[in-house]
């Protein structure tokens, strides 16, 4: 061994060291990966660098040491990182006869929660068919305020979640709800219950989804980082993983939006949040 280490210029305590040393970054290695597995079993699809944040305690207590970029290349060599899916089923009927409303949210600006509410719907797959969640998402917090999953696209189902909505309502302050141009949400039993609570009615002008990117946003998170593969065995089953899911959701998933706070705890704020990514300027395209 002295030869060796003589060879490439090293003693043979530093070999040692550097044997050790090995060791103990594959022991760390193994507990990281172990911390993202329980982190992932509630949340499956949270990206990397909310793991960071989920598990700086964690890495903390173990005496670990390890960035978003080192943690990258450990899932990626790992085969852990997630792969995004995209939406296929359409929800939204804006061809009818019943009143459509302007959007009311260019140009406001939010400092407290229930100021300006965000809606939309999706579809869930079970054994027996589609089921559709309706989603009701505070835009200041991102805190999903009311929710329901309905057999059918029946207003009935966005009825229901905005009643729900309504029984978590805390504040006596203007509030703005916005939704597509859906049938459902300008149904009579729907528009009524805004106006008889005196929330004014705003709506997309378009079908474009930028329109009602943070509702359709949230539609995405709950499908794509909760069990995106999963067909339920029945609407029962569903409804009770989701309910689950949205209360992990709410309580427990970092927003780099709100500074990575949780929806909850953001609901309960006020002013700006200091938001936790970078805005790269983009690359002009080189004429040839």
């Amino acid at each position: 061994m002295e030869n060796i280490c003589a060879l490439f210029g090293v003693s043979r305590q530093a070999y040692y060291d550097a044997k050790k040393q090995e060791q103990n970054i594959t022991i760390a290695q193994m507990i990281v990966l172990c911390l993202v597995r329980e982190t992932r079993q509630i949340m499956p699809m949270i990206g990397t660098r909310k793991l960071i944040q989920q598990l700086s305690t964690p890495l903390k207590e173990h005496g670990i040491k390890m960035g978003r970029d080192q943690l990258f290349e450990l899932l990626r060599y790992h085969g852990l990182l997630v792969r995004r899916r995209r939406r296929m089923v359409k929800t939204t009927d804006s061809h009818h006869w019943l009143k459509k409303y302007p959007n009311l949210t260019i140009g406001l600006t939010l400092n407290a929660s229930e100021q300006l509410w965000v809606c939309d719907i999706t579809y869930i797959r079970t054994m027996q068919g589609f089921s559709y969640l309706s989603l009701i998402t505070d835009a200041f917090s991102r805190k999903i305020v009311g929710y329901c999953l309905y057999p059918t696209l029946e207003a009935m189902g966005c009825v229901n979640a905005l009643k729900m909505a309504m029984d978590s309502r805390r504040k006596d302050c203007k509030l703005v709800h916005h939704s597509d141009r859906g049938i459902q949400y300008c149904s009579t039993a729907y528009v009524e219950i805004l106006k008889y609570n005196k929330i004014d009615i705003s709506m997309t002008q378009s079908g474009s989804p930028y329109e009602n990117a943070l509702a359709e946003r949230m539609n995405g998170i709950l499908k794509n980082e909760f069990y995106p593969k999963r067909v339920y065995q029945n609407h029962k089953e569903a409804f009770k993983v989701l309910a689950s899911n949205i209360e992990i959701y709410n309580c427990k998933r970092p927003h780099l939006s709100l500074g990575y706070l949780t929806p909850e705890i953001a609901h309960e704020k006020e002013g700006e949040f200091t938001k936790s990514w970078k805005v790269y300027p983009k690359r002009k395209k080189e004429v040839f």
